[in-house]
Formats: structure tokens, sequence, C-alpha cells
């Protein structure tokens, strides 16, 4: 985070307690618990998993369910597998299963079919956060050029074995550590469908009104050749959505729209945490938030979170080469097409895994992001004053408010003030953007929550 001119800050200084201040927890030191997940990934297990993925043949998800050796069932009974292996091995916290349903028959489905979620989940440990939910995706189901081929060979090594293979390295290596929310690790069916798996589990949340914090899919993070034969292995784009462009609005994105905020999403302020957080654990790696839900002609499974209001953002490679994704695999003189092993850089997808880890690690160890913050604006004032509701968390040290002028992406200023539920900057409201953050004793800060005008 950017330092703030000094006037600027001995300003803000002055309207705050100097003993709390003085108390601030170090917010950007590196937790060693993260340095441990971050150089366990592997990309040689990872290249395993993704062969392994690959030597089903198909994964379509009406491809066969009953051979051990080829298709969809044999692929999900792998999975399952596999992740159970690794959490017995962890300690036996990891808990795996299957979340199925039957969908009818639809566009992309020609008979009623079986989707399976293969889903891991390693349970929170502190009272107060284990009902806060982090999930991360990759989806293993795969196709060739026909969508509706069910039979011919669909390796899918990168879109999206990539994805699945670092969703199951992630558990493998977190499952071995503790978190004070709860962690959700799955591999989906159905993307290439209709987003069937997720957005089936995505709906059984919202029924059950769990409180998902944050949700992330890595679809499409293999290789770093784009098209063009250029390498770009030093970055991912991260998709976040600003404002849904839905029929009606509800009362929060209209008080964003009201006061300027269209970039101070849910999502934009969750993509802001994972950029801040993976560029610190993964050096030499950008995040590039890109400010759009996804590409264009293209979606993921993080859109049926976002359809149910929960914050969800989609890691893919910077540039993709579209003849090795949803072709059959053939020559065309001397160009190779498919979507083959060979094609995949597994140091690459360490890399975005290390950044999924990294930020899902830092989010699941701090405080909930503050509720119900609030800018006064009962009169015309040159300093800014905000008001919270208090956290619930017995580790919480207090909060810091962030600031960044209208134009930035990234929050560029920030000031702890203590386990207080009110503080005052002097800073125009008019000409920054504020938000506020929780932080523990051991640094840990949540993501930030942009104030709502209180009048």
């Amino acid at each position: 985070m950017a330092h703030v001119p000094s006037i600027l800050l001995a300003g803000a200084l002055a309207s705050t307690c100097a003993a709390a201040v003085a108390a601030s927890p170090d917010v950007g030191r590196h937790q060693p618990q993260i340095d441990r997940i971050v150089a366990d990934i592997s990309p040689q297990r990872i290249e395993g998993y993704v062969r392994k993925l690959v030597s089903f043949q198909t994964r379509h998800s009406m491809s066969d369910t009953v051979s051990d050796k080829t298709g969809i069932g044999a692929a999900r009974r792998w999975i399952k597998g596999e992740l159970e292996r690794c959490g017995a091995q962890a300690g036996g916290r990891l808990q795996v299963a299957f979340d199925s349903h039957v969908t009818p028959i639809s566009a992309r489905i020609s008979k009623p079919t079986d989707i399976v979620n293969v889903v891991a989940t390693l349970p929170g440990t502190q009272a107060a956060s284990k009902e806060r939910i982090y999930v991360v995706s990759g989806h293993y189901d795969s196709r060739n050029s026909e969508i509706m081929d069910a039979a011919g060979d669909a390796p899918g090594a990168n879109d999206d074995a990539s994805g699945t293979a670092a969703v199951m390295e992630m558990a493998c290596v977190m499952a071995r550590h503790q978190f004070d929310a709860t962690l959700v690790f799955m591999t989906v069916a159905a993307e290439e469908q209709g987003l069937l798996g997720s957005a089936h589990w995505a709906e059984q949340a919202r029924l059950q009104n769990l409180n998902v914090a944050g949700m992330f899919t890595n679809d499409i993070i293999g290789s770093s050749r784009g098209d063009d034969g250029r390498v770009d292995d030093g970055q991912v784009r991260l998709f976040a959505e600003s404002i849904p462009a839905t029929k009606e609005l509800n009362e929060t994105n209209r008080a964003l729209l009201a006061t300027g905020g269209e970039n101070d999403s849910i999502s934009r302020q969750l993509a802001r945490h994972v950029k801040e957080t993976g560029e610190r654990y993964v050096p030499n790696f950008k995040v590039n938030v890109i400010q759009r839900r996804d590409r264009y002609l293209r979606g993921g499974d993080h859109m049926p979170f976002l359809e149910r209001g929960y914050a969800a953002l989609r890691f893919t490679e910077p540039a993709e080469d579209f003849s090795h994704q949803h072709q059959n695999v053939r020559k065309e003189g001397d160009k190779q097409f498919g979507d083959l092993p060979e094609y995949n850089d597994y140091n690459y997808i360490a890399r975005v895994a290390r950044v999924n880890a990294a930020a899902l690690a830092s989010l699941s160890m701090a405080p909930a992001a503050p509720q119900k913050v609030q800018m006064r604006t009962a009169k015309l004032e040159n300093d800014s004053s905000l008001v919270w509701q208090p956290n619930t968390e017995p580790d919480l040290a207090g909060y810091r408010i962030v600031w960044r002028e209208t134009t930035a992406a990234q929050w560029q200023g920030s000031l702890f003030v203590g386990n207080v539920n009110e503080a005052t900057v002097k800073l125009s409201k008019d000409n920054y953007f504020f938000g506020v953050q929780a932080v523990d004793k051991d640094g840990n800060v949540s993501v930030a929550s942009y104030p709502t005008p209180l009048r």
C-alpha cells in the first residue's frame, strides 16, 4: 500500500488516539504460516494431477460414469480418492464428499444427467469465524469442438485440469494447517454445459443462507504462452465485477452508484485484497485486476455466485491460445490443435495456485469485514467521520481506515485507529474513497467495507 503525503498523515493522526496508533499491529509483515503454505505448493504434483485427469480421455459431463479408466465418473472418483488420501495424511480434518443433483434436458444436456461436484471442506477453528466460508474452485469436466460429443477425446489439460489440479494441490497443502474461517475446495462438473455444477452449489448456499464471504474460480490458468507465441509468465488476470447489470438495483448497489462507488463493489474489494496479498507472498508476479465480470463471449463458475449476491472472482492466464481450447485433437499441416498437457506451464500454474492460497489463508485467518460501515454526512465539513458495528472475534486488535483518490484503483493510505467504532480522518470525503478494515492481533487484515451515507 502506498504511503500518503506526510502532511496528510500528520493531520489524520492528530484526530485519533495516539496510544491506539502506537499499538497498531504490523499488517505488512509476512505471516510464517502463509509463507510455509506458499512454499509447499508443488508444480510437480500439479503436473501429475493434470496428466492423470487427461488420462481419462474425456471428462464430458455426459460421458461414461461406470468405467474405472475413462469418462467423468472415473475422474470424479479419482479426485475424491486423492483428496481423501491427502486429507487423511494431514490429520483427517478435510471433509470430502460428492455434491450431486440430476439436471434435466436442456440446450447442452441431451438426457437427464447426474451432475457431481467433489467438495472438500476444511472447517474453521474459531467459534466466531467458522461460519464464514471462502470457496475456491476449478471445473473438472472437459469438451472438444462439438459441445454435445460425450465420447470423443477431450483431454482438457488447460481447460480446466489446470484449475482442478491447482485446487487439489491447495486442498492437500492447506489441510495441514488450521484457519479461523472455513475453506471449501471444489472441483465442479458441467461448467461447459452451462455452469450447472457451480450453480447448484451456489443455489444451495443461498437457500441455506451460508455466509460465503468470497469465492475464487480458477479456469484456464495453465499456459503462459499466447496464440502469438509470446510467453508471459509474470502475471495472471483476475476478473472482478463492479455493479451487476441487473434489471433492478438493490439498496446496496444503489448506494454505490449514488456515491460514485462503482469501483467499490464487494467483488472489487475482494480483488484488492487478493492483489495486495498475492503480490506480497509471490514475488515478481503481478495480479492484474481486470475490471469486468469475465471475457467477451465467455463465462465461468464465479458467475452463479455473483448472481446470488456473493463476492466472486475469476483467475485466468494472461493471453489464451484458442487452438488449445474446445478443439478436437488433430493436426492441420504443422499446427497442432487440442488441449494437451504439453502446452501447459506447470511452474506458472503453481504460481497462480500460490496467489490463491496466500489470499485464502490471509482471508481465513483475518477477522470478518466490518459491518454497517457508514460515513457521517449530517453537516458540511472537510473531515471524514466513519462509524461501524463492532466485530466479535476474540483476537481482534482494532480497525484501520483506508483511502485512495477517486481515480486510483488500489488503496493508497491507511490509519490504524484502535478498537473503536468511530473515527475521524482529516481528509475530505468529497475527494477520497474510504473503507474500514478489521485487524487481528497478528496483523491479519480483513477485506475493506465501503461506507454508506449516514444522515
